[in-house]
């Protein structure tokens, strides 16, 4: 019982919360870029929080079902389709033998989730199976891969069920204006009262330089009073200061070291927002109460956590 993939478009990977515990052995952890829309994905279905999805980037994938089952849809508006029929996102949806799902292209955001009843089954490396290309790790085959043509995503097969829809609430507009909190990081007093204003003065924009890495911005220069610090750990959402005064976002695939001065670090929540955003997008900073970031952290995964089915919109 699988999915036989015709098409793997530009970037897909089988995701799941990431690689834990490995860091200071040079491992990254990996995971979904956007968390939210992967944890929703999994909640729709009532899933595990941490089964295996699909992580579809740009669109393109095409699939061929072998069994019925049900699947849910999150994230970015890649174009979605069962049959040629539009599929509604933020969504489950029921599949039967022999359907076909297409994603075409971004319509809102840049990265979509395809979770399955129960996870895709895959066998993990160090305890996850999320797709790592740098660190050939992880990922159907366990070499890191991205799904390829020719690929089957394993499942087990479910009689169809009510439609599940997340709340209108909980769903985020990718086309909007972003505003990302900066908890402040161990090298924030290496910048002077004057660099903070402008870094947290003027909004930046996203290059074309992205991807599982890191975000490269654009816009106000700011310089810290040493230009290179001695190599330390580095978290998901630090944002680099490099000599060209212009910041660097470290995503899910980030090294696990370096050598920038780093004026803070974002919350994966807000991580995973900005990796919804295409180049040309605008973005903005303020600081951030790391109190208040633990709070919000803390509501979002008891929403879940005690999320009852019957809640959701149907």
């Amino acid at each position: 019982m699988s999915f036989k993939v015709l098409k793997p478009g530009l970037l897909t990977t089988l995701q799941d919360l990431g690689r834990q515990g490995f860091q200071h052995l040079g491992i990254t952890e990996g995971g979904p870029m956007d968390e939210h829309a992967f944890r929703w994905a999994n909640a729709l279905l009532n899933n595990p929080v941490n089964a295996c999805a699909i992580e579809v980037t740009y669109g393109g994938l095409e699939l061929v079902a072998s069994q019925p089952t049900m699947i849910a849809i999150t994230g970015g508006d890649l174009g979605a389709s069962l049959n040629g029929e539009p599929l509604l996102n933020w969504s489950t949806h029921a599949v039967k033998a022999g359907d076909k799902i297409v994603f075409r292209h971004p319509v809102s955001g840049l990265r979509s989730y395809l979770s399955v009843s129960d996870g895709f089954a895959v066998k993990p490396v160090l305890g996850s199976c999320s797709t790592v290309l740098r660190e050939t790790l992880g990922g159907l085959n366990g070499d890191g891969a991205p799904i390829k043509a020719g690929d089957e995503l394993r499942y087990s097969p479910r009689l169809p069920c009510e439609t599940r829809t997340v709340p209108l609430s909980d769903i985020p507009n990718y086309r909007e204006d972003l505003e990302l909190g900066v908890i402040p990081g161990y090298q924030f007093e290496l910048f002077s009262s004057l660099e903070r204003r402008r870094f947290f003065g003027h909004q930046y924009e996203v290059t074309n330089n992205i991807d599982r890495m890191g975000y490269r911005l654009k816009g106000a220069k700011i310089t810290a009073e040493q230009t290179g610090i001695i190599s330390e750990g580095i978290a998901l959402g630090a944002i680099q200061i490099p000599a060209d005064g212009q910041p660097i976002i470290l995503m899910r695939d980030r090294q696990t070291i370096g050598g920038y001065p780093k004026i803070g670090t974002l919350t994966a929540l807000d991580v995973g927002q900005l990796s919804q955003r295409s180049p040309g997008a605008t973005v903005r900073f303020c600081i951030r109460d790391i109190s208040y970031a633990q709070a919000q952290r803390h509501v979002f995964d008891r929403h879940l956590k005690h999320l009852k089915l019957a809640d959701i919109n149907q």
